[in-house]
């Protein structure tokens, strides 16, 4: 071959690389693979996520009227998170988990005193006088103090639509409650709104950790961080309410345990990895509703004629709230 001719063939593969590389490599390697498959928007995964912790979470009312048959309350809540832990610890051991780093331990500290004994004590012990029902619908003002929560301690700026339709939804609650409870307020709402306070620092810390580290490293670590406390916990409060078993009480307790303390979280804090703090907390606003729905199907708990015009008005806000984050991103 002549250079003229070397130099022709090297320019007609630098016009159609693609075409000759495709067609060496169908000639040398064998039939070409097969197209990669689509993958599967991550936002979806999140909300998917998210609304299984939200299944989860709307069972705990009930699950833990159901624990107090048998324990009392300050009983229930050191066995729930011994039990939890003893879960959580399991898992970390066939998985062979590395200690987080340092940095991090303050925030796991604070989703420990939130999500694992704040909200936990205090909505148990709300429940001591007030119905399922009606504390679902007060703890349905989470999501908002959530989102203001997040934007403090991350800097993020949800577009206005997206507070307007949040406000909106926290408003059809408020309402909600107010006409629950005949106009006025029981004496365990002060349990539950410091539980709101507390759960909504939980909860943004714990969405912020999942985006280093795995959902349920966060919520076990969580969990382990308070083992000292709950073992202290259960030697002080079962000697002073002593346990009465029932099918109704262990089940509760198995419930509240593993389900929403462990499983319930991992998820949900997967779902905030993916889909942001504030936007997966509007997906919160079905929760209320949906103890609603338990709490008449398992506790046989009145439900008002205006449960159905609340539930289409939340979930009018939280089809808002999900389109202007969405936008956002």
């Amino acid at each position: 071959m002549t250079a003229k001719d070397s130099a022709t063939a090297g320019l007609r593969i630098a016009v159609s690389p693609t075409k000759d590389l495709s067609a060496a490599a169908s000639t040398t390697d064998g039939p070409a693979a097969a197209p990669a498959p689509v993958p599967v928007p991550a936002g979806r995964n999140g909300t998917l996520l998210a609304l299984l912790g939200v299944t989860a979470f709307s069972l705990t009312f009930p699950s833990t009227a159901w624990g107090l048959e048998s324990f009392g309350p300050w009983s229930l809540v050191a066995l729930r998170s011994l039990l939890a832990a003893a879960v959580a610890g399991a898992v970390f051991v066939a998985a062979r988990v590395r200690l987080p780093e340092r940095q991090h331990w303050a925030g796991l500290a604070v989703v420990a005193g939130g999500v694992v004994v704040g909200f936990p004590l205090l909505t148990t012990l709300a429940l001591q006088t007030s119905t399922t029902s009606h504390a679902a619908v007060v703890v349905g003002l989470l999501p908002l103090t959530t989102a203001v929560f997040s934007c403090l301690r991350t800097g993020s700026r949800p577009p206005r639509t997206f507070w307007a339709a949040a406000l909106a939804g926290a408003a059809v609650v408020i309402a909600f409650t107010v006409l629950q409870s005949g106009g006025g307020l029981s004496t365990g709402d002060l349990y539950l709104f410091c539980a709101l306070l507390v759960c909504a620092a939980g909860y943004t810390e714990g969405g912020r950790l999942a985006k280093v580290m795995p959902g349920w490293q966060v919520i076990g670590w969580a969990l382990l961080l308070t083992v000292p406390l709950a073992v202290a916990g259960a030697a002080v409060a079962l000697p002073y309410e002593p346990a009465r078993l029932t099918a109704h009480g262990v089940v509760g307790l198995v419930w509240v345990s593993v389900a929403s303390t462990f499983l319930g979280l991992y998820v949900w804090y997967r779902g905030m990895a993916d889909i942001g703090v504030a936007r997966a907390s509007q997906l919160q606003l079905a929760q209320p509703l949906l103890t609603l729905v338990w709490s008449f199907l398992l506790l046989g708990e009145d439900i008002t004629p205006a449960a159905p015009v609340a539930a289409v008005a939340v979930l009018v806000c939280i089809a808002a709230t999900q389109r202007a984050g969405a936008r956002r991103s």
